[in-house]
Formats: structure tokens, sequence, C-alpha cells
């Protein structure tokens, strides 16, 4: 996918969860995963920028959704006294879920191309697709953009009770 299409993704994937929070009352939960989820959405696709590292290899994996995952946990670790976590949330947990939603959501969108994706690396060579539609497909990428916005406004718009 390009660009667009994994921000619709992101959406998509962000959609329940941001309602969970929301209804909750965790209004600022919600805020922070989206944004992250939406500002990190093409961070998997840093392996273009890295020498020795061929696309959709290590960093499309699971072991690197853990890594992130692992890396904002750390840094919930570090920064929980400053943040205003609701006592009933773990900013170390919340880190690693965040981290690692935020990359599994582009490896989904990612597993939608005939190209698929490398979850097992490097345990395993075998990609990973159900080949719906190529990554350059302006069409494709711009539905899935519009879907995402469609649906995280949904969410959004019930959890608040606006519809």
């Amino acid at each position: 996918m390009y660009q667009l299409g994994h921000y619709g993704v992101s959406l998509l994937v962000y959609a329940p969860v941001g309602y969970l929070f929301v209804t909750r009352g965790e209004i600022a939960l919600a805020f922070v995963t989206g944004a992250v989820m939406l500002g990190l959405a093409m961070l998997p696709d840093c392996d273009h920028r890295l020498p020795f590292c061929d696309h959709r290899g290590p960093t499309h994996s699971l072991l690197f959704a853990g890594f992130v995952g692992a890396t904002f946990a750390a840094a919930g670790h570090v920064l929980a006294p400053s943040l205003p976590f609701d006592p009933g949330v773990d900013p170390i947990a919340f880190g690693f879920f965040l981290g690692s939603v935020t990359v599994l959501s582009h490896l989904l969108a990612d597993t939608l191309t005939p190209m698929g994706v490398n979850y097992l690396w490097p345990v395993s060579r075998k990609r990973y697709t159900i080949s719906l539609t190529p990554a350059k497909s302006p069409v494709a990428n711009y539905l899935l953009f519009a879907l995402g916005v469609f649906v995280a406004s949904a969410s959004m718009a019930l959890a608040l009770g606006i519809v």
C-alpha cells in the first residue's frame, strides 16, 4: 500500500480502540493512540532508507512489531510519572500495545498486496498475502483511506453519543 492506504488501515484498526477509550472516559488516550498510529503509520517503510535491508524484510515482521512495542513500553515506563494516566491504565502495557498495533496495522495493509508480508522473519521466508490489490492502485488506496475515515468518525460519533 501507499501512504493514504496505510492511513486508512490505521484508522480502521484504531476505530474500535478509540471507541473503547472514549466510552471509558479516556479521551486523552484515545487522542494519543490515534495521533501515534497515524503519525507512525509508515514506520515499517523506514527500510527504504536502511542499508542492507530489503523492503518488506525485517521491518515488516512480528519481531519488529514486538521491538517497537518494547521501545514504546520502555518509554511508557520512563515517562509515566509525567503523564496523566488513569490509575487503571498501565503505561508500560499501553506503550507496548500502542507500538505493536501501530506496526501491525501497517503489516495488515501490506498483506492486501500481492507481495505480501513475511510476518515470521527471520524464522521463515514465507510471505502472507491475500493479493487483493496492487500496492500502487490509486483506487484501492483512496478507498481504504475513505473507509478508514468513515469508520473512525462513526465510531467516535457513537462513543460520544452524537449518533
